[in-house]
């Protein structure tokens, strides 16, 4: 989608493999993956029915990155939560699912980087393979 050129200083490889690990996971139901830190985000793949361009999809996208962003606040909350509580055997927060009429919103964090996928309606349980996925990648992902 960006032709190698990131806002958010990704490598094109780097890119490639995220969007590899979701439509490898998610196959034709993935609609959008947006990578994400604190201050910037970039497009790397929208399925091409959804929008006519470029920057069309990169308009579309950005309230959806803005309320996501809370992540990077919330993620250490939610985990500290989790150990403190009577809930400990919860453990870590991993990702959020946010179920739409029309398919899914998944956010993962891991440090200052996130992925954003739109997804159409499915089986919960295959986000579990994607998320893994991306998060072992992010984990490579340096900021």
């Amino acid at each position: 989608m960006n032709e190698g050129v990131y806002n958010c200083g990704i490598e094109a490889a780097r890119a490639d493999e995220l969007v590899s690990a979701a439509r490898t996971s998610l196959g034709d139901t993935l609609r959008s993956l947006v990578y994400f830190t604190p201050g910037a985000y970039d497009v790397l793949y929208v399925r091409s029915d959804l929008y006519e361009d470029r920057e069309t999809a990169y308009r579309a996208k950005a309230e959806l990155v803005d309320m996501e962003r809370v992540g990077f606040a919330e993620m250490p909350v939610r985990s500290s939560i989790a150990r403190r509580g009577r809930r400990s055997e919860l453990g870590d927060y991993e990702f959020t699912v946010r179920f739409h009429e029309e398919g899914f919103v998944v956010r993962v964090i891991r440090g200052y980087c996130g992925v954003l996928l739109t997804v159409d309606r499915m089986d919960v349980e295959a986000f579990e393979d994607a998320v893994t996925a991306i998060r072992a990648i992010l984990a490579e992902t340096t900021h």
